[in-house]
């Protein structure tokens, strides 16, 4: 059987015909953090043509300069690959490790000149051809207990909110009610959007991962980005088209009750209104409160059903696999990485056939 065949009986299956009208646009593979010359030749290899950067520097220095970050885009292009997207030093990494963790500890002066460098930021990007930051606003980081067992030996990251020990019982930001980090995300917004709308630059924001109790949070903390309807709310701030989402479906999908009955509905209630701008393409077993992140195509979420709505709202971005299993020998993990853009890959395929 050849590639074409394939296309057309898997598209089949998806419910789309060959002849079938497009969308606006066709979805594409991307990936995101490596972007070293050895793994963008294995991308280019693979077929991921699409890719974000790992941060160019954690400082608003020479890599995020004019010059600097058109250096990152022609070496990335010099391989065949499209570089879609650059993340802010605003990661998903818990508050005593954050690149600049006055905005989220909302601390003034400080936050008011990391702000500044952020805005500038955003200004050298749009000057050199890059058309998404992506960023976090967060103080707990990616909160995760022990792994557990996943197929064939490997290991799958795991929550469960019930024994996940909450020690110290604090952050080092202290007690933050949901109207504190409003304000902090708030302010935030109001002063960089405007600069990314008048540079033509997409902000797309990562929900909180996980979702916590809105009732009483997570060490003090309260999440109101892991919850669909903080992320409306959050979408609402600013009307701009520049404002929007980096779409991770999994943690989305870790604030449900039933993931595989509720997520379509919400990727077209953002879908439709434009604003995913990125797509974290990864699935889970479990619902909100207690979860593992398994292999793209053994969690509960019917992924086939997943990709046919992002077409369906004419989303033609990347979808991105997101913190994919361990393997036992795969130190790097390019081996569950490589597993999942190929499925992914065959997936888009037969969608856009």
């Amino acid at each position: 059987m050849n590639r074409r065949t394939f296309t057309k009986l898997t598209a089949a299956s998806l419910g789309y015909s060959p002849a079938a009208p497009a969308g606006k646009g066709k979805i594409k593979l991307g990936t995101q953090n490596n972007s070293s010359n050895e793994y963008l030749r294995i991308l280019a290899a693979l077929g991921v043509n699409n890719i974000c950067s790992e941060l160019p520097s954690a400082k608003f220095d020479e890599a995020w300069s004019v010059e600097g970050l058109t250096k990152l885009r022609e070496r990335v292009e010099s391989f065949g690959i499209t570089l879609e997207a650059v993340p802010l030093p605003l990661s998903s990494s818990y508050i005593a490790k954050a690149e600049n963790p006055h905005i989220m500890l909302g601390q003034s002066p400080e936050r008011d000149r990391e702000i500044d460098n952020i805005c500038h930021m955003i200004e050298n990007a749009a000057r050199a051809g890059i058309p998404i930051l992506k960023y976090n606003m967060t103080i707990l980081g990616v909160v995760r207990g022990e792994r557990t067992p996943g197929r064939g030996g490997s290991s799958y990251s795991t929550f469960n909110y019930a024994t996940t020990p909450q020690d110290p019982p604090l952050t080092e930001a202290g007690p933050v009610s949901a109207d504190m980090m409003w304000e902090r995300i708030t302010y935030f917004l109001r002063r960089v959007i405007p600069v990314a709308e008048q540079n033509k630059v997409k902000m797309a924001c990562h929900p909180h991962d996980p979702g916590m109790p809105a009732d009483r949070g997570f060490r003090g903390v309260h999440r109101v980005l892991g919850s669909v309807d903080g992320l409306k709310r959050f979408i609402e701030i600013n009307p701009s088209p520049y404002h929007g989402l980096n779409f991770c479906q999994g943690t989305v999908s870790e604030m449900l009750e039933d993931p595989n009955r509720e997520i379509l509905d919400v990727i077209r209630y953002f879908g439709t209104r434009q604003k995913i701008f990125n797509v974290h393409f990864r699935n889970i077993h479990g619902h909100f409160l207690n979860f593992q992140e398994t292999f793209p195509d053994c969690g509960d979420v019917d992924m086939v059903a997943a990709i046919k709505v992002y077409k369906e709202v004419g989303y033609d971005g990347c979808l991105m696999p997101d913190h994919v299993p361990i393997i036992e020998g795969d130190t790097k993990g390019w081996q569950a990485f490589a597993f999942a853009y190929g499925y992914i890959r065959g997936l888009i395929q037969a969608v856009n056939a």
